[in-house]
């Protein structure tokens, strides 16, 4: 039997309730990742506040600072919100359903830190470079991170859908 295949099908063979389990594991893999990430960056943003220099920040800086600091604390939220989901949904047999909106809570976080990394990257590179540079260089980063974090992935399951 060709691999993947079972029963003249592609996937595995195994029960809805062992599918949602084993996404479910692979989601909260991914979400370890992410997650991680999240918290040393937002770490890293409340702290500025308390720096001597945070005063001199400009109207603008502080402006940015301000959405950067939410846009973490949003991307957070939402990428602790599979867990809230888990827990206040366990043994009610919804594991399904749960696995889908988990899903859903890590793709808006996905898109959440994707503004919160390319809101950092403007408020750290304006006072590293110029502003059209400061911008430039922020929208050529959050290029590469669609080009790696959605264009890919999405390209690659076109690419590999299966034909007939």
């Amino acid at each position: 039997m060709e691999r993947g295949k079972v029963g003249g099908r592609h996937g595995r063979d195994e029960t809805e309730e062992e599918r949602a389990d084993r996404r479910f594991s692979d989601l909260l893999q991914e979400l370890r990742v992410a997650q991680t990430g999240v918290q040393i960056l937002f770490g890293f943003l409340l702290t500025v506040a308390f720096q001597p220099r945070f005063t001199e920040l400009s109207g603008t800086d502080r402006t940015i600072y301000t959405v950067t600091v939410l846009l973490g604390a949003a991307t957070t939220g939402v990428l602790v919100g599979p867990v809230s989901f888990h827990r206040m949904l366990t043994g009610r047999r919804l594991k399904p359903q749960t696995v889908t909106w988990a899903s859903r809570l890590t793709m808006l976080g996905l898109v959440l830190l994707l503004c919160t990394m390319g809101s950092a990257l403007l408020l750290i590179l304006r006072f590293v470079v110029d502003d059209a540079h400061a911008a430039w260089l922020v929208a050529m980063m959050v290029a590469w991170f669609v080009i790696c974090w959605f264009v890919l992935p999405v390209w690659t399951r076109m690419k590999e859908r299966p034909k007939g």
